[in-house]
């Protein structure tokens, strides 16, 4: 009895004790996030049930000098829709519409193209309609307007088409958009009121709410956003009727885990259409997505996981479950345009299953370093390369625009900045790297080794008269202008709000940025040799006019 007495006691310190350390552990992660006088955030991680971890950060209302609590309210941006998602479900168990129907059931005049849209293919943002949200009309201005349903449909409704429905998937605030307004047709109820009268209240999620400028919502916090000067500033109005069931809704997190629970649990929708949401949907070829209906299916550590962001104009939320560990986590921020805490939460829920990201650097040898470097192709339908190249002792890996430097944790064995994301290098029974496999929160993908030579960019110097030609505006579009300049007889590149970045000449016209050499640009002339455009290249070639100097 004593032994056994000894044995509880020990197992509850011990518990005590990685408690603590694992609190410790998120402190540090999210008070080099959050400055206790700026915007904040709140986390919570519950474990088998119980709250592992729940704390606030920083300020709800820098204005008032109120401090955030874990009561605090937040617009939580597209996890809203989760809750749209689950509405057409539930709608469908019914028998009041069908996942197979044509979006022109519900949206008479909804140009199709002569394609066949599916409210699948909306839940799946593989419908090929254009995002309102890239639209160049969404302005400052537009964005504060009170639009019907109806109206903004009418907005986008008419845009070309991106694709043939099922033959990509594409995120898309549009496809959502509509689902809000079939729940409408459908019901008979506001969207609102729909989800207010069928998931929140009977759940009890009382600081859940189609957020309003009006109403009075108690624990609101404040949102913010980094100006150019890097200054806080109150985030601009925008009107809810816009992000609508794409984003409108504000929660907490602990409603947030009250939402979770009821869905795994199967309160709101039956299993069958559970595992329909979570469950990875299919592009016309057979290609499996890493989107289910209104959640993401990942892994962290290789445990399964669902998951969703939003991000809406001072805000930005995260929302983690992982099934078979019985994790959740929440991170909810009151700031749209601050350090985003993205890699944040899935570091959090590594160690709550105690599978931490290893993240300790060593270094390599200048022999063993040098194996790596290759061009790696992947096979399939996606014949992407990846280019692994070293630079002045550094490794890089290349993926069409990203260039990213990548640190050695062991041999073969590589992290990105994150720690989130490796790649392994594999060998074969020589010993000979012959592929290269990436490790996210997505399936494996892995690139073969080719003989195909690395491409050489060979800096040249150019005369200053030469360089002189150069330099001038280039618009790429009318909000988007370069500038190119001269200075001590070197050439430099400034973007919108971005400093001056030096440019290597290869060529006489021809150049990239220095540190990132798969940014090029190619300056063309007329046949008198007047430069009257840039070619710019990341991933894709963009043409730049050259324009009269703006004073």
């Amino acid at each position: 009895m004593i032994k056994l007495t000894f044995y509880i006691i020990s197992l509850f310190l011990s518990f005590q004790l990685s408690a603590k350390n694992f609190s410790t552990e998120i402190d540090a992660l999210l008070n080099d996030m959050f400055d206790p006088n700026g915007p904040g955030a709140v986390a919570l991680v519950v474990k088998d049930g119980k709250t592992i971890y729940r704390k606030a950060f920083g300020m709800a209302n820098i204005e008032l000098g109120v401090k955030m609590t874990p009561e605090h309210t937040f617009r939580i941006g597209s996890i809203t829709k989760q809750f749209t998602a689950v509405a057409i479900l539930k709608l469908a168990e019914e028998g009041k519409l069908k996942l197979d129907d044509n979006i022109s059931k519900y949206i008479k005049d909804y140009p199709t193209h002569g394609h066949k849209i599916t409210i699948k293919h909306l839940l799946s943002h593989t419908s090929g309609i254009k995002s309102y949200t890239e639209l160049e009309v969404r302005d400052k201005a537009f964005k504060q307007r009170d639009l019907a349903p109806k109206e903004m449909i009418e907005i986008f409704m008419d845009q070309p088409m991106n694709f043939s429905p099922g033959d990509q998937y594409r995120y898309n605030n549009s496809g959502y958009f509509i689902l809000g307004y079939i729940i409408e047709q459908v019901s008979g109820q506001s969207y609102e009121s729909y989800i207010n009268n069928n998931i929140f209240q009977p759940l009890n999620m009382h600081d859940s709410f189609y957020n309003s400028a009006t109403k009075i919502i108690k624990n609101r916090t404040a949102g913010y956003e980094f100006n150019e000067e890097n200054a806080i500033i109150n985030a601009d109005y925008i009107s809810m009727t816009q992000p609508y069931a794409a984003g409108a809704m504000r929660s907490s997190v602990d409603d947030l885990y009250i939402w979770n629970q009821a869905v795994m649990n199967d309160k709101i929708i039956s299993k069958k259409s559970r595992d329909l949401a979570h469950k990875r949907g299919k592009l016309n070829d057979g290609t499996e997505l890493n989107y289910g209906y209104g959640w993401f299916i990942g892994n962290i550590q290789g445990e399964p996981m669902i998951f969703h962001d939003g991000g809406i104009d001072g805000f930005f939320s995260e929302s983690r479950f992982l099934p078979n560990e019985n994790v959740f986590v929440a991170l909810l921020v009151n700031c749209g345009g601050c350090k985003l805490p993205y890699d944040t939460t899935y570091k959090i829920a590594a160690m709550a299953i105690n599978k931490p990201y290893q993240n300790t650097k060593t270094t390599l040898s200048e022999q063993a370093m040098s194996e790596y470097p290759a061009v790696y192709l992947r096979g399939g339908n996606d014949s992407s390369e990846r280019q692994i190249t070293s630079e002045e002792g550094k490794l890089y890996s290349t993926l069409g625009t990203q260039k990213q430097e990548i640190f050695a944790v062991a041999k073969d064995h590589f992290i990105f900045a994150t720690g989130i994301n490796s790649l392994i290098f594999n060998r074969n029974n020589s010993g000979t790297i012959d592929s290269v496999t990436l490790k996210s929160i997505y399936p494996d993908e892995t690139w073969d080794k080719t003989d195909k030579p690395l491409p050489k960019l060979t800096a040249i110097h150019l005369p200053e008269n030469l360089l002189t030609t150069y330099i001038g505006f280039y618009e790429l579009r009318p909000d988007f202008i370069f500038e190119v300049i001269i200075e001590n007889g070197i050439l430099y590149l400034m973007a919108p709000k971005s400093e001056k970045r030096e440019m290597v000449a290869v060529e006489n016209n021809h150049f990239y940025l220095k540190g990132d050499s798969h940014i090029r640009f190619t300056f063309n002339t007329t046949d008198k040799g007047v430069v009257e455009s840039m070619t710019a290249f990341w991933g894709s070639d963009f043409i730049a006019k050259k324009i009269v100097p703006i004073e």
